[in-house]
């Protein structure tokens, strides 16, 4: 992932301008987040994170759930950007982010430090 590339997702506010499903509930989902004391420390356990890459699709229900929460975590720290990729709309990002190198699953987070190395990645995971 280059940083021009990166700059190329949505900001938060421009991917909920873009949903065409669950916009009501994802920002009645992101108004009623709220974070522990130990939430808050996520960020500072993985260092320097600087830009936060997520992919996700507005009709999927575990992204509804789970792009709030990171949302949140990131709201408040002016030096640290997140962008949201709409997946089917960017498949030659979403297949950097293979889940065990096969499927397209959403959501994904992505942490890069500054110089976008990857700190960090979660993908999607379901209770068995």
């Amino acid at each position: 992932m280059t940083k021009e590339r990166f700059e190329q997702g949505m900001t938060l506010a421009q991917y909920i301008d873009h949903m065409s499903v669950n916009r009501e509930r994802f920002v009645e989902a992101l108004d009623e987040t709220t974070l522990e004391p130990e939430d808050t420390r996520v960020l500072a356990r993985l260092g320097a994170v600087r830009r936060v890459l997520v992919l996700t699709e507005d009709w999927c229900g575990t992204c509804l759930a789970q792009v709030p929460y990171v949302a949140k975590l990131v709201e408040g720290h002016a030096n640290i950007e997140m962008r949201l990729f709409p997946r089917d709309l960017n498949l030659d990002v979403m297949d950097q982010y293979l889940k065990k190198g096969l499927y397209r699953s959403i959501p994904v987070f992505v942490f890069f430090d500054e110089r976008m190395n990857e700190v960090a990645r979660f993908i999607e995971s379901r209770p068995a």
